[in-house]
């Protein structure tokens, strides 16, 4: 089963095409497409799109990108919507010390750190994984995990340490690959993808984000390229790829387990 746990199908750049997006997608062999919310204002989006169409459904949160235009009381609208529309997971949440540095921006920071923490907590009272978005900011967002008992989750488009991944994994999360795993120089995170256990990875597009080598860094990418990644994923440990999407569609199932109920494995074409 090939599941794309990390897609932004709610963007404007799908527009003009989204129903052949999913309609591509679906015949390429992608079972099921999580969507996950950056905002309080696209809640109903990413929800409405789960209707539209059966084989894709939502996480629900506020992404570290976004805090600075949201406000406190997003947060109660966030548990409200948790409450009343039940989503697979909390996300994409967590911080991102990227664009934002530590040294040049404390109060951001602090703010990304007060959505966070919030949000560990109703992912906690309300027994759901979180979807994190973790860029050069691994060991802050460790260190708050450890606070809060979770029911695990998916560091989404990881590209720590290998030990940084290994308490992830001890946490019960599983790590997101996606396109950036594709470029020969990404020498790092094909290591991790190699030398990582298969169990604790998931399949990723970040669509439209973070296009595959194939695409190119200014193409748009679409979930339509997860095969193609898993294929890559096939190649670089050097195994069948019915055994990637096998462990792979098992891994997001149980990371998720919401989603078990909505897929069923449809035929992979590359």
């Amino acid at each position: 089963m090939l599941i794309d746990t990390h897609c932004h199908l709610d963007a404007a750049e799908f527009n003009l095409d989204r129903d052949e997006v999913v309609t591509a997608a679906l015949q390429s062999g992608v079972s099921g497409i999580v969507v996950p919310a950056v905002a309080r204002n696209n809640f109903d989006d990413v929800i409405a799109l789960s209707k539209r169409y059966k084989h894709c459904s939502y996480a629900l949160g506020i992404h570290p990108m976004y805090v600075d235009s949201a406000e406190l009381a997003d947060l109660e609208v966030l548990e409200n919507y948790v409450r009343d529309y039940a989503p697979v997971a909390i996300g994409e949440i967590g911080l991102d010390y990227f664009l934002s540095n530590p040294r040049d921006n404390p109060e951001n920071i602090q703010r990304q750190k007060h959505f966070f923490v919030a949000q560990l907590k109703i992912a906690q009272q309300y027994q759901l994984p979180v979807i994190l978005h973790v860029r050069g900011a691994i060991d802050d967002i460790l260190k708050e995990l450890r606070k809060c008992k979770l029911s695990g989750g998916i560091a989404h488009a990881f590209n720590g340490s290998l030990q940084q991944a290994q308490q992830f994994i001890a946490l019960g999360f599983k790590l997101g690959f996606g396109g950036a795993m594709t470029y020969d120089r990404a020498l790092h995170i094909r290591e991790l993808a190699k030398k990582l256990p298969l169990e604790a990875i998931v399949l990723e597009t970040d669509a439209p984000d973070i296009p595959p080598e194939w695409i190119g860094k200014a193409g748009r990418n679409s979930p339509k390229e997860l095969p193609k990644i898993a294929q890559v994923l096939a190649d670089l440990r050097q195994v069948d790829m019915a055994q990637v999407l096998d462990i792979t569609g098992a891994n997001a199932l149980k990371v998720l387990p919401k989603l078990a109920y909505l897929y069923t494995p449809v035929k992979v074409l590359l």
